[in-house]
């Protein structure tokens, strides 16, 4: 079996869609039948221009090569996002022209390289399987200006049909997507393999008791700083009604950290230390030394149906999670999450309320690693990759 594995990041990267691919691909090379191969589409990495790890553009090891792609850089803005990723379409077609595939994977959470891989997959009258990371049609009507959002979500609504329906297998990320796919594409064939936990984050959690800590305590949030998040529209506020009692330190980049900045520096807010992105053994420490590890995505209907790959890390550490969220992922932090304080997002008033529900301890969640560990949710995936190439 030739496959091909599509997605835009991939490690060395730093972000959800490459924590997802690296452990899928070394799964797939494991079990995949004998005489099979992989080639790995990516790009070289990309994710924050703040923040670029070196890596081969080539990469072979017997019957899986890794293409890596350098496409130009970009701020994270939608225009400067889209140009790169056409960019990177052009390179695809070119590297997989003379190549045949059995089966065509593509994990996609804007759509588009869902997209570019059902194109493949047709040209190459393979079978294809899409792994859909988010709702993209759903997003950009909240994200985008309404006279944009007008224009580009019929035409997109389009594309994700054609998309979708041409699939053999969808893989949803978030059970909360089913209401939306479900309805509209009754035919389809539907699995649901979560985002999980990372190796680096099964250390075992020494529980300890409740402490209360005299001197204003530490609570971080890491990722990205986009519109999707929100930091911008709840970090100011809040660190200002919370100063004396809580130290946040950010670390990420993004297409609002300057919004966010900008604000910070309006408000005169003291509290917050934004600091560039970092590897991941230095955010282990980062996390380690934290009382309580912040989450956030911004107040739109779209994100009602996510549930943010950080929280699989978060809960694994043991940590206090303080998490400002609606809709699915809400429901699942309640049900799954031991000492976890949840508020609606944006609502200020409602997180300061929800922080003094935490008990400031660590605490060994094993259930939860247990249920969520990434390198089960690989296997059960990648066998479900191969049983649907194998049809």
């Amino acid at each position: 079996m030739k496959i091909l594995f599509l997605t835009f990041y991939y490690k060395p990267d730093l972000c959800a869609g490459s924590f997802r691919s690296t452990p899928l691909v070394e799964e797939l090379y494991r079990v995949m039948p004998e005489g099979s191969s992989i080639d790995v589409v990516t790009t070289l990495p990309n994710r924050y221009s703040s923040f670029i790890q070196d890596a081969v553009e080539r990469e072979c090891r017997a019957a899986l090569t890794v293409h890596r792609i350098a496409v130009p850089g970009h701020q994270s803005g939608m225009v400067d996002q889209s140009r790169t990723f056409l960019f990177f379409c052009r390179e695809v077609f070119k590297l997989v022209r003379e190549r045949e595939y059995d089966l065509v994977f593509a994990t996609s959470s804007r759509l588009m390289t869902a997209v570019l891989g059902a194109l493949i997959a047709r040209k190459k009258k393979a079978r294809l399987y899409l792994d859909i990371r988010d709702i993209f049609v759903d997003t950009i009507g909240d994200v985008l200006p309404r006279s944009m959002s007008l224009l580009l979500k019929p035409l997109f609504s389009i594309i994700e049909k054609l998309t979708i329906n041409s699939a053999d297998k969808v893989n949803l990320v978030s059970r909360g997507f089913y209401s939306y796919f479900m309805p509209r594409y009754p035919r389809q064939s539907f699995s649901y393999f979560t985002n999980g936990i990372d190796d680096e984050f099964l250390a075992p959690v020494e529980p300890s008791p409740p402490r209360s800590v005299a001197e204003p305590l530490s609570v971080l949030y890491a990722g990205n700083l986009g519109e999707g998040q929100g930091l911008h529209a709840i970090v100011p506020e809040l660190a200002s009604r919370m100063e004396g009692r809580v130290n946040f330190t950010i670390i990420g980049d993004g297409g609002r950290k300057r919004e966010l900045e900008s604000m910070l520096a309006k408000n005169k807010v003291q509290n917050v230390a934004l600091l560039p992105p970092v590897n991941r053994e230095q955010l282990l420490r980062a996390y380690r030394d934290a009382d309580v590890l912040f989450l956030h995505l911004n107040d739109y209907d779209a994100f009602k149906k996510v549930l943010p790959s950080k929280v699989f890390e978060y809960a694994a550490l043991g940590k206090p999670l303080w998490a400002g969220v609606s809709g699915y992922a809400a429901e699942f932090i309640a049900s799954e999450v031991p000492n976890a304080a949840v508020f609606h997002p944006c609502d200020v008033a409602g997180a300061v309320e929800s922080f003094a529900t935490l008990s400031i301890r660590d605490l060994a969640r094993e259930e939860f690693v247990a249920k969520y560990a990434r390198t089960s949710i690989s296997r059960y995936l990648a066998e479900d990759i191969l049983a649907t190439g194998k049809r």
